[in-house]
């Protein structure tokens, strides 16, 4: 315990910088600052404090010429002024540490729950690359997630990438704290990008709670804060869960959400002087998405895996929006959660016949993809003749899937919003109960 403690006051003051670089600022326009006297040697995303009259400001550097520095600041720019002195703090990077576990952190490593924390002994690139594509393990074994329908009709195996689509209010941020608390893994990284304020501690006390915090790191930037900030958060959580796939562990990174980091993306890039194309989104939006989602997944040999779940805004449930058919095709299957289930009351909302998990059919056995296809079958026979059986228009005995699907139709909704208190074995069990085959 004592090395560790010791290790922690080495990392701190070895962060410690006795001189420092500095500026000057030579304009201020489009929300962005040209910084001119830097010296050589900074580069691009480079970590500067602007220090003007009302104090001092982070931000960072988005372009260099060669006399001077575009720099995009953590917030706004009152009480700035030409001349005031702009000072390098160097490569933006973050240090996790096991001793986070349990903790709720900014995207710079500091915590936001008033106790001290100690920066790790090894750096850590906040862009970090993915492992190499021929030395990955392949997907692992199916998971324990606490909820029938992902243990039987869409499995989570170890490694696996999945998105969560929803709109807004549909029981998204719930789902995810479910998958924290129920999912077998040996560390929860948590990213809250632009989430309400008032949202972050009942999330973390109610929500999550002590049994899903005592195994947990929340990384949080709230909506209020900087697009650098909002950005940054996604890329640090992920920094965090790679330091622990590094030593073997398995990691569940939960993400809400990949549209929040994409907007945040957008704003930046636009500053940059990117040109929108793509529902106003800029072209780099698919790189900044499929790099940070290429980075969860197994891991090489020796090291642990990131299963990752994703969240994704969708309004108007536009499935074919930017973000959402970006990610979509990049991930090893989508969850789609439905407001009109939502509004009748069961949760999770989940529009099953709209949602796959591309782990099947390797992760069940034949049984087991029986049982799952004909639960599918059932429910898509409900879904085309529900207008008909609603209206009173369907003649029992006009189609003998359909009278099954009517028979068992309050019992399968019913099996899509329970708790597991058992394992896949018992949910499996429950599910061939259900459809009348044992």
């Amino acid at each position: 315990m004592t090395g560790t403690v010791f290790d922690g006051l080495r990392a701190e003051i070895s962060n410690i910088r006795i001189a420092r670089r500095a500026g000057r600022i030579a304009a201020l326009s489009r929300g962005v600052i040209e910084v001119s006297g830097l010296p050589q040697g900074i580069a691009l995303a480079d970590r500067v404090e602007i220090c003007g009259r009302d104090g001092t400001l982070g931000g960072e550097v988005l372009g260099l010429s060669r006399d001077r520095a575009t720099v995009l600041p953590d917030g706004g720019t009152d009480g700035l002024g030409i001349g005031d002195s702009v000072l390098v703090s160097g490569r933006s990077d973050i240090a996790p540490d096991d001793s986070w576990i349990g903790r709720v952190v900014d995207p710079f490593g500091q915590p936001l729950d008033g106790r001290p924390l100690f920066r790790g002994p090894l750096a850590r690139a906040l862009r970090g690359a993915a492992p190499a594509a021929a030395g990955r393990r392949g997907l692992g074994g199916r998971l324990e997630t606490g909820l029938r329908v992902f243990n039987t009709l869409l499995p989570l195996v170890r490694g696996q990438r999945i998105g969560l689509f929803a709109g807004s209010g549909v029981g998204k941020s719930s789902l995810l704290a479910k998958f924290a608390r129920g999912v077998a893994a040996d560390v929860v990284v948590i990213a809250l990008i632009g989430e309400r304020g008032r949202e972050l501690r009942a999330f973390t006390d109610h929500v999550l709670g002590a049994e899903g915090m005592a195994r947990s790191v929340v990384v949080a930037a709230t909506s209020d804060q900087a697009p650098l900030i909002r950005r940054r958060c996604a890329w640090t959580a992920m920094a965090v869960a790679e330091h622990f796939r590094d030593q073997g562990r398995h990691v569940l990174f939960l993400a809400d959400s990949v549209t929040r980091f994409a907007e945040a993306h957008r704003e930046i890039a636009l500053a940059a002087g990117e040109t929108a194309s793509l529902r106003g989104y800029p072209p780099s939006v698919s790189h900044a998405i499929m790099s940070l989602a290429e980075r969860a997944g197994p891991g090489p040999e020796g090291a642990g895996d990131i299963t990752a779940v994703f969240s994704v805004l969708v309004p108007g449930s536009d499935m074919e929006e930017p973000v959402a058919d970006i990610l979509r095709g990049t991930l090893d299957g989508h969850v789609v959660l439905d407001r009109k289930i939502a509004e009748r009351g069961r949760y999770p909302a989940i529009d099953l016949l709209r949602s796959v998990s591309r782990s099947l059919p390797d992760a069940a056995s034949p049984e087991e993809n029986a049982l799952i296809a004909r639960a599918r079958q059932l429910l898509g026979a409900w879904d085309r003749a529900e207008m008909m059986i609603q209206a009173g228009l369907y003649a029992a005995g006009s189609d003998p899937l359909v009278d099954a699907a009517i028979r068992i139709w309050p019992d399968l909704d019913a099996f899509l919003s329970e708790d597991e208190p058992g394992d896949t074995r018992a949910s499996f069990g429950q599910l061939a109960q259900v459809l009348g085959t044992r």
